[in-house]
């Protein structure tokens, strides 16, 4: 499993631009460094380090993610330390509104274990960018994907370490108060899916991209059209706790049974007792006894999470209490 954090990076997009396609920003600033004075990033945290646009600029080695919401680098700085760098397509505040909302996610994050901590942001004329932490084990999205095409698969007390973290991430989101700052919801993450969930040395987990929802909107263009029409996007848009905690759900299932397609939702839900009773197979990774009756259990906290009428999916409190209640018996 430790061999996740040393896997090559991914190949670099060619262009990057404010309303073009996406890229790396490595091979973006040989267009925008030269043209724009050198600028200090702003840090989050005290003692943080002292970072200029330009040092993340040249300093970016590899896209490790993308979506139309922006642009995920993995960047090596001078001294040797690891940094993500997030550069979004289309803030939707203006530059002194988005600093104070980058400011109040960073004291939240910050604060958690299970959060991904926010380091230092920027947002110049042609740039708008937040850096974090780096984790080298990947996403959880990057080992389910990894154990499907024949890399070490993730066994069941790996994964249940995992929903635990990402429970209790959500739980801490979800109890902030006050719920509301100046228009921004600080008791909402927004949008939680596998690519989101960061994953340590020790297996367990960091939830990241809390809030960033209401720094930045989506932006459309013909390459992200595309993905989106050959691919199913299972979690829900919409900013509520209730959404948080079906995204969760979509979570559970895909780390349980490889569930990627919400047109398998009522299949489910019609098959539970054939899949208790193990007449049908679908967890994706062998188990049984105590574990397999703590799967089951997770299986019944996913389905509750994934309702469609939202008023009767859990709350994440009641959610973590039933998962900690489940490991506590089970030992």
């Amino acid at each position: 499993m430790l061999s996740r954090a040393f896997t090559k990076p991914k190949r670099s997009f060619k262009e990057y631009g404010e309303n073009s396609r996406s890229g790396s920003i490595s091979e973006y600033d040989d267009c925008i460094v030269g043209f724009i004075d050198d600028l200090p990033l702003i840090p989050c945290e005290n003692n943080g380090p002292s970072l200029s646009l330009k040092e993340v600029l040249r300093t970016s080695v590899s896209v490790m993610g993308e979506n139309a919401r922006g642009l995920t680098e993995k960047v090596v700085l001078s001294n040797a330390r690891l940094c993500t760098l997030k550069r979004f397509r289309k803030v939707i505040v203006r530059k002194s509104e988005f600093g104070r909302r980058v400011e109040k996610l960073a004291q939240v994050c910050n604060n958690c274990d299970y959060l991904v901590p926010i380091t230092a942001y920027l947002y110049a004329k042609r740039i708008k960018l937040v850096v974090s932490d780096y984790y080298p084990m990947g996403s959880l999205a990057d080992l389910l994907s990894g154990g499907r095409r024949g890399q070490t698969a993730l066994n069941w007390n790996e994964r249940v370490i995992i929903i635990e973290s990402i429970a209790r991430a959500i739980s801490f989101i979800h109890g902030q108060s006050p719920e509301t700052v100046k228009n921004m919801k600080m008791n909402v993450h927004g949008n939680i899916k596998s690519s989101n969930i960061m994953i340590n040395i020790d297996l367990t987990a960091r939830l990241s991209d809390y809030g960033f929802v209401q720094l930045a909107d989506c932006v459309q263009d013909c390459d992200t059209k595309e993905k989106r029409a050959t691919t199913h996007n299972i979690y829900c848009e919409n900013l509520s706790q209730k959404s948080d905690v079906f995204n969760f759900g979509m979570v559970l299932l895909d780390m349980l049974g490889g569930v990627q397609d919400l047109s398998y939702m009522d299949c489910i839900v019609k098959l539970e007792e054939s899949i208790k009773q193990g007449d049908i197979p679908f967890f994706e990774f062998h188990m049984k006894g105590k574990e397999r009756k703590q799967a089951l259990k997770v299986l019944e906290i996913a389905l509750a999470c994934t309702s469609s009428l939202p008023e009767t999916r859990p709350s994440v409190h009641q959610i973590l209490f039933d998962l900690t209640h489940l490991l506590k018996t089970s030992k």
